[in-house]
């Protein structure tokens, strides 16, 4: 295993973060950061907003063909990622205070919180896992998929992920949206790719689910073939603090299929973890 490599994108207007709660958001497996740039604008008047790109997708750097990790190293990257853009804050007594964040994901995005919330849960302010599972069905078919993209190309996938990331009628009514996420996974590294999947394959917190502390929300999209409302009120029957919705009218990239849900949703979410901190 080696350390992921990934790279951020500020998605907030300030040029300068640290003045308001950071929100961290992840992607889906073929997408950048770019899935997420809707719903991040309407959080972004009221939070810092990071989002993070998957090893060889969007700003982060391309894989070498034998790269190998788990996605809770890539929870542990994450981690990191935040502690170089916002050093940890120097407390009057001595010591030092690492920054908290609220953190949301879609897909593989939503799987590295949970990993997340068992690693660091003394980082997070809360955890939305969006069109996202404590174990991805099809393990096989993932190792499979991590061949199949190594040897010829992310351009394989197109045809498929947008049957999967895209309700019915999404594609022909807004085009430049999906034609943004078909571009990133058409120019996402063959190599980047094939270790995601492979991470996904081995990613499995379905017995250590119960111990996720921190406020939980889980979403679901309607027509998500991938990740269904089951899976969702799964996971937030298990977590200490967990409630689960799920989106009509969307698959699995619920962000960009209805941002302005995924925004409201979260914003609720955040407000509702900060008056729960406040009343402990």
């Amino acid at each position: 295993m080696s350390v992921p490599q990934i790279r951020a994108v500020r998605l907030s207007p300030r040029e300068h973060l640290g003045e308001k709660d950071l929100v961290v958001l992840g992607p889906s497996l073929g997408t950048s950061t770019v899935m997420w740039d809707a719903a991040a604008r309407l959080l972004g008047e009221d939070y810092d907003v990071l989002g993070w790109d998957l090893p060889g997708h969007g700003v982060s750097p391309a894989a070498a063909p034998d790269t190998a990790f788990s996605v809770g190293e890539l929870a542990d990257a994450v981690v990191a990622l935040v502690d170089s853009i916002l050093p940890a804050e120097a407390l009057p007594a001595g010591g030092e205070r690492p920054v908290r964040f609220h953190y949301a994901g879609d897909s593989v995005g939503g799987a590295t919180g949970a990993e997340l919330a068992l690693r660091h849960p003394e980082r997070l302010l809360s955890l939305a896992m969006i069109c996202s599972s404590p174990r991805f069905n099809g393990a096989e078919g993932y190792a499979e998929r991590a061949e199949l993209v190594a040897e010829q190309g992310t351009a394989v996938r197109l045809q498929a992920s947008a049957e999967i990331w895209f309700a019915p009628g999404f594609l022909g009514e807004h085009p430049a949206e999906s034609s943004r996420l078909l571009h990133a996974l058409r120019d996402a590294d063959r190599f980047g790719y094939a270790a995601v999947c492979r991470a996904i394959a081995a990613y499995d917190v379905r017995d250590r689910f119960g111990e996720i502390t921190v406020p939980f929300l889980a979403v679901a999209g309607e027509f998500d073939s991938v990740c269904p409302f089951s899976e969702a009120q799964w996971m937030a029957d298990r977590a200490q603090r967990g409630s689960a919705v799920e989106l009509p009218g969307v698959a699995h990239i619920a962000p960009t299929e209805n941002p302005a849900a995924v925004a409201e949703l979260l914003r609720s979410h955040f407000a509702a973890a900060y008056e729960s901190e406040r009343a402990q």
